[in-house]
């Protein structure tokens, strides 16, 4: 896969920024810009136009849900992958009804965040990312 678009990445711990970022990373070369919540999410989001964002679910201030609504307020087609580390069932739910593409357990081994990137990736993006990921 060679992944080259623009990726918002929102998520309060900046460990987990770090990691993702270096996951997404690993998909090809894709340009990505961090939040630290979800206000400054849907702000950059507006700014930015971002081809994927990837959205925690638990954040304070403005959370992942209202961030989402927000997001998918200013652009119905915005391709949103929730993040989260929780099996909460009503939440997952609840994100997929907000119109989340689709959500990914962060808490997964990292080769299984990876394999579960590139599958969701390969699905939206189809044939604008085939190819080998550059080697690292």
């Amino acid at each position: 896969m060679n992944f080259t678009g623009k990726i918002l990445l929102a998520d309060d711990e900046a460990h987990i920024r770090k990691f993702i970022g270096i996951l997404v990373r690993r998909l090809g070369t894709p340009a990505v810009i961090e939040a630290r919540e979800g206000q400054e999410a849907v702000d950059l989001f507006i700014r930015e136009s971002p081809d994927l964002v990837l959205l925690d679910i638990s954040m304070p201030g403005l959370d992942g849900l209202q961030a989402l609504a927000a997001i998918r307020q200013a652009d119905p087609e915005a391709v949103v992958i929730m993040l989260t580390s929780m099996t909460n069932r009503k939440s997952i739910d609840e994100c997929l009804r907000l119109g989340a593409t689709a959500y990914l357990r962060k808490d997964l081994p990292h080769l299984e965040i990876l394999a579960e990137l590139e599958k969701i990736i390969g699905e939206i993006f189809g044939d604008a990312v085939a190819g080998p990921a550059p080697v690292s």
